[in-house]
């Protein structure tokens, strides 16, 4: 039988409605991003980057994630685990757990932590009896992007467990292996693909979050602001040209990431 697809007009102005959209709400602003940021010149770029406050906002940022996507990897491998290999009571409010941070405001989060933390919060006066100092500081900054970011690698790795089945790490367990080894040897090398694909978004949601980490992070320059909050104070100061440099990191790491996740999608398809 032949196959039936819609007229030719029709396919035609699909697609180009779409690249109207990608054009006008992607392309283009990343385009003014970088066109503004090298408005000076590249020796300006530079300049900027290498800014202390820059370099600090940079550091903190990548000091975050370097913490927040390994917790958050053994989170995502455990809690995925627990939801698809095993039956329990409270599985789905544990499914429901996971979805929370997708469901709350940034903002909210970032809320919660402060009145938990902060001075007149629950462990705010134990906190000050003992001298240690979390709201506004880089602990707070790692445990809201912690909070905002662990759906990720989980809720990547659910639907590829579940596509598995557990034939295989049966199969394995019959045949003598511990289960140790049927982790090692048998699960992670099926869910590969899926840690990378969670990581890899994990990663870019560390390093772009914003309305939580601004909350709890007080915007103290050179010790707890990461990059989107740098960019954020720079163009309040009317220092338009040094936000888009500093915006233009952020840029590249999301071309980056799509990049490497357009080649995860691939060598998924591939079956490698």
């Amino acid at each position: 039988m032949r196959t039936r697809t819609e007229p030719r007009f029709v396919r035609i102005m699909l697609v180009t409605t779409a690249l109207v959209f990608l054009g006008i709400f992607l392309v283009l602003p990343l385009a003014c991003v970088f066109h503004n940021a090298f408005a000076k010149g590249w020796g300006y770029y530079l300049g900027t980057l290498r800014h202390p406050d820059a370099l600090a906002a940079m550091r903190m940022t990548m000091i975050t994630a370097l913490v927040a996507v390994p917790l958050n990897l053994v989170f995502g491998v455990a809690a995925s685990w627990a939801i698809v290999k095993f039956d329990f009571k409270g599985r789905d409010f544990l499914l429901s757990l996971i979805d929370l941070p997708l469901s709350v405001s940034p903002v909210i989060s970032g809320l919660v932590f402060v009145l938990f933390f902060g001075a007149q919060g629950v462990m705010g006066p134990w906190l000050t009896a003992h001298n240690i100092q979390i709201l506004f500081a880089p602990p707070a900054i790692i445990l809201a992007t912690i909070f905002v970011t662990f759906p990720m690698v989980a809720r990547e790795l659910i639907p590829v467990m579940r596509a598995q089945g557990s034939e295989e790490e049966e199969a394995a367990l019959t045949l003598g292996a511990s289960g140790w080894k049927t982790f090692w040897r048998v699960t992670i090398p099926n869910i590969r693909w899926g840690i990378l694909y969670g990581i890899i978004l994990c990663n870019a949601r560390a390093m772009g979050e914003f309305g939580a980490v601004s909350v709890v992070s007080g915007h103290i320059r050179g010790l707890t602001n990461t990059l989107p909050l740098h960019v954020e104070i720079l163009y309040n100061e009317y220092q338009f040209t040094a936000a888009f440099a500093a915006a233009s990191v952020l840029a590249l790491l999301a071309i980056v990431t799509l990049i490497a996740k357009t080649f995860v999608e691939a060598a998924i398809r591939s079956g490698r």
